[in-house]
């Protein structure tokens, strides 16, 4: 009688599940083998189950499909889209509050600057034309004093009040300094035959001084200061060309001794001669009006913007009294400036 086998014969594997050939080798071996045993002689290797165990499957098991993946990279560009549409949001919202987009006031209007403009004047009140120009000059004004005795040292003398005693002759008038290296114009008469002079400067520095040139044509002479403040100013200087009848100016000098003192006037006229009691005769003299007395020459003759235009020299002297009865006159700058020898302009 035929025995039944104690195993069933395998089942072909089922191409969907790629651990189950691993599972019946493992557990069932001798199965395999007495299956095979018991096989016809001459039947095919193929057969059976020699199904249960083909090496492709066990080196190679299948690789299921991925359905999710599609979707993955579906969502992943709505992510990028989202990214970027939330970007250019934020970006909005920053032009929004930037404060530089933010609305401006109103501009003011005409009344509220004259307004404004009235009461800025009424608080603090601007310097007059002529302050601001002998603000302007005065680092540059000197005071000059010709000492003519012998062994006169000047000691008596003091400017903003000059002393004189009836046995001493002293020449005292105005400079201005005109180069910062101690450069000084002034009036000849005032130095004129000096066996010393002595200037001070606006700091309160008192220097002897040298002659470095004369011009008698326009009674003017050059001086060289033997020591300087350390922060001596130069005046500024300017053309006459533009200098028109009318214009404002000023002459800052010591008149007698009394300074530095300041007197506003006007252009009295151009181009004027003045014949000196001493018989000299002076040409292309800027008349003007300001008040200048002796002690006046030799000082500056500026604009209201405190630029020197000439050089004051002489005042119409009809009596003997030698006071200003209102025409002044100056040696315009440009020939000041040709005594120093250098070009003002």
């Amino acid at each position: 009688m035929k025995k039944a086998p104690l195993y069933s014969r395998s089942r072909p594997l089922s191409r969907s599940g790629a651990g189950a050939p691993v599972a019946a080798a493992a557990v069932a071996p001798s199965a395999a083998l007495s299956d095979t045993s018991a096989a016809p002689t001459g039947a095919p290797a193929g057969n059976g189950s020699a199904h249960t165990a083909h090496p492709d499957h066990l080196d190679h098991p299948a690789h299921p499909a991925h359905p999710a993946h599609p979707r993955l990279r579906h969502h992943e560009r709505r992510a990028w889209a989202g990214a970027l549409v939330l970007l250019a949001l934020l970006l909005l919202g920053a032009l929004a509050w930037n404060p530089f987009h933010a609305p401006r006031p109103a501009p003011f209007t005409m009344a509220q600057i004259d307004a404004a403009l009235r009461q800025s004047i009424r608080d603090k009140p601007l310097a007059s034309p002529a302050a601001r120009a002998f603000e302007a000059i005065l680092p540059s004004v000197v005071g000059v004093v010709g000492l003519m005795t012998a062994g006169d040292d000047g000691s008596d003398v003091t400017l903003g009040g000059a002393h004189r005693t009836a046995s001493v002759e002293r020449g005292v008038g105005s400079g201005v300094v005109v180069v910062d290296n101690g450069t000084i114009l002034t009036n000849l008469h005032v130095v004129q035959g000096a066996r010393r002079i002595k200037v001070t400067f606006m700091d309160g520095t008192v220097s002897d001084a040298v002659v470095l040139n004369t011009q008698p044509e326009n009674d003017l002479a050059v001086l060289r200061a033997k020591s300087i403040p350390d922060d001596l100013h130069a005046a500024t200087l300017r053309s006459t060309t533009d200098l028109a009848t009318g214009d404002q100016l000023l002459a800052v000098g010591f008149p007698f001794g009394i300074g530095p003192s300041a007197s506003a006037g006007i252009v009295s006229g151009l181009k004027r001669e003045f014949h000196s009691p001493e018989g000299a005769t002076l040409k292309n003299l800027i008349q003007f009006d300001a008040a200048a007395n002796p002690g006046s020459s030799g000082g500056p003759l500026v604009t209201m913007d405190g630029e020197v235009v000439g050089i004051v020299t002489a005042i119409l002297n009809p009596s003997q009294q030698r006071v200003f009865i209102g025409i002044g006159f100056a040696v315009p700058i440009e020939n000041a400036a040709g005594a120093v020898g250098t070009a003002p302009f």
